[in-house]
């Protein structure tokens, strides 16, 4: 079979994990990237056999005339950049946030969608082996019929000192937002793929770390259309326990009318139904790459449904729906009070 060959815009801390699970996906042939500066692409391009460098990514776009590009570049970027693709009837991975505002991020939609291309956004912590596994003992009705409540707990740890996100990724310090922006976002995300759609939410933002623009600490509570509720407790000051804070980011509690399911922060997973003691539950996970190799995941369903015409879990549509809820979380943190979400 002949491959889908693509091309991709950046060479940033994690595009890394993005070339590497290219690299495993025996249908795609990564031919060439865009990068200002072939010192920083250079040994991206060694590494992973990518053959072509380019400084403008229209010229790459217009010379290469691949089946796909993969934006791994800054928000700002990605509205120009999707419609260039657009034009050339290229499809597009884009990289999340996927745009400042909603509004740029719905301009993104609309335009992919008049195109008639296939757009995904890389929203890879549904991918995660545990979330996946939750989803599937969930439908299986393994803790009941009726979900009560999902309650995350997340602390990275990376966001306290005068120094805080300098070793890995410094742009955060500048970002006006930055805890749901930057990473509630997934679990806004995720929620919704376990529990469905959310009617309302309430937040309480705050920033612990004086040095950053954004806010660094919140708890959300979401109601789902279901009547479920869900809580996502999170600081990216403070500590985890866990040696590794980043493979699962936290830990999940899940909870419905027949017993829990629990993820700890190695992955681990356990059932408990009511009235019976706590048991593990095992499936398959693997400390490799990002967070349980969510990018190949990710990554590998993209391929898959451009293959067989089948729909993205995260495309255009769908993820604004998400965006729609990240939205009326900063007006509640704004305006102290509940916010319906209003999907547009």
């Amino acid at each position: 079979m002949e491959k889908l060959r693509g091309v991709a815009i950046g060479v940033g801390y994690f595009s890394h994990f993005q070339y590497e699970a290219w690299a495993r996906i025996p249908e795609v042939e990564i031919t060439a990237l865009c990068n200002s500066k072939i010192e920083k692409a250079k040994p991206v391009m060694e590494k992973f056999g990518i053959p072509r460098h380019y400084t403008d990514y229209r010229e790459m776009l217009e010379k290469e005339r691949p089946d796909f590009v993969d934006i791994i570049t800054p928000p700002p970027t990605h509205l120009e950049m999707c419609k260039a693709a657009a034009d050339l009837k290229i499809h597009i991975i884009c990289q999340k946030p996927l745009a400042p505002t909603f509004a740029e991020a719905k301009a993104i939609v609309e335009y992919t969608q008049a195109a008639g291309i296939r757009f995904m956004v890389h929203e890879n912590f549904r991918f995660q082996p545990w979330h996946r596994e939750i989803k599937k003992l969930l439908d299986q009705g393994v803790i009941g019929d009726r979900l009560h409540t999902l309650n995350f707990r997340m602390r990275m740890g990376d966001g306290w000192g005068d120094d805080a996100y300098l070793a890995r990724q410094p742009y955060f310090r500048e970002y006006p937002r930055l805890l749901i922006y930057e990473t509630g976002v997934h679990f806004i995300d995720t929620f919704r793929y376990l529990a469905g759609e959310i009617q309302r939410v309430y937040a309480i933002l705050k920033r612990l770390n004086p040095v950053i623009k954004g806010e660094d600490c919140g708890m959300v509570l979401f109601e789902f259309v279901s009547g479920a509720m869900g809580l996502y407790d999170a600081n990216r000051y403070n500590e985890s326990n866990y040696e590794d804070p980043r493979y699962t980011f936290g830990e999940f509690l899940v909870e419905g009318n027949g017993g829990s399911i629990r993820l700890r922060s190695n992955g681990e997973i356990t059932i408990q139904p009511l009235g019976q003691p706590e048991r593990p539950h095992p499936y398959k996970h693997e400390k490799r790459a990002f967070s349980g190799d969510c990018c190949y995941t990710t990554q590998r369903h993209f391929i898959d449904r451009l293959l067989d015409g089948g729909r993205f879990e995260t495309d255009g549509p769908e993820y604004l729906r998400t965006l729609a809820v990240q939205d009326a979380v900063y007006e509640s943190a704004a305006r102290r009070v509940p916010v319906e979400v209003q999907y547009q």
